[in-house]
């Protein structure tokens, strides 16, 4: 049997969970995440293409940093479409 102090230990460790997934969650669909995963892709392809000797590499690095941001903006309705249609168990 648990006493009460044990059961107030674990409601206490619960919420602090709930806190910390509630953070990360914010984090996940935050608009400083988005963009900053943006300007990584951005750097990442614009340096790989430079180093291959690609004409005007950081013009062209353009192209896939800001399809990665489409991407991560359409996740979300794509999730919430997986989740009712499609995760029937």
């Amino acid at each position: 049997m648990i006493n009460a102090k044990g059961l107030e230990r674990r409601v206490k460790q619960i919420e602090e969970r709930n806190k910390k997934v509630e953070s990360e969650k914010a984090w996940e669909v935050s608009i400083t995440r988005r963009v900053l995963l943006m300007l990584f892709t951005y750097l990442a392809i614009g340096f790989y293409l430079q180093a291959i000797k690609i004409t005007q590499p950081w013009l062209n690095a353009i192209v896939p940093a800001v399809a990665f941001m489409l991407s991560t903006l359409t996740l979300p309705f794509f999730k919430e479409f997986w989740l009712k249609y499609l995760n029937k168990k």
